[in-house]
């Protein structure tokens, strides 16, 4: 499994390389962690309960940091056993790049996964994966300053798209106007259009 990802965070790059070095704060934002506990130098000791489709299991595992160049990157190697649910390994590199007063911070993770966690199917997995990321940056956000609905908001500057209360998208500019004029200037272009 591979994935690709890329988050803004509301804050300044050396406040978002501290958060993501402070194990109090990670272990409040990891779904389903329970705990995580130094084990040596840049490395640490993981408990976690997942549930991947059908399968939930709890997950001890060793995380180790290497390649730290801070403030700017690190990779993440991990390896879990989940007992008869089966194990997961793998790394993560994980990258943060300045944007004014925001930093982007972009990972990719290569993972593999074995037993009855394997035999669910990769699209399962893959869900479950994504699903996990995305509840630990909005946790990971909120935790740093910004809360869900300014998260969004950033989300949708960054998109050239609005979203609206009822979850459709708005794709024209006019920032701050009403949906209806909006809704009465499309609907006249399409009558003009047959």
């Amino acid at each position: 499994m591979e994935m690709n990802q890329t988050q803004r965070l509301p804050v300044p790059k050396q406040v978002a390389w501290e958060a993501l070095n402070d194990t109090a704060l990670l272990k409040q934002c990891i779904p389903g962690c329970e705990s995580i506990e130094p084990d040596g130098d840049n490395a640490y000791l993981l408990a976690l309960t997942a549930a991947i489709g059908p399968v939930k299991a709890r997950f001890k595992g060793r995380m180790a940091l290497q390649d730290i160049q801070a403030p700017d990157s690190y990779t993440i190697q991990f390896d879990g056993q989940g007992g008869a649910a089966g194990f997961g390994k793998g790394s993560a590199h994980v990258r943060l790049d300045a944007e004014g007063e925001e930093t982007l911070l972009s990972y990719t993770v290569n993972a593999q996964v074995g037993g009855k966690i394997a035999q669910i199917g990769s699209r399962l997995v893959d869900a479950a994966a994504r699903k996990m990321a995305d509840s630990f940056f909005t946790r990971f956000t909120e935790a740093l300053g910004g809360g869900a609905q300014e998260a969004a908001a950033q989300e949708g500057e960054g998109s050239g798209q609005d979203k609206n209360q009822d979850g459709s998208q708005d794709s024209s500019q006019g920032g701050g106007q009403s949906d209806e004029p909006k809704r009465k200037r499309s609907w006249t272009a399409w009558i003009s259009k047959s």
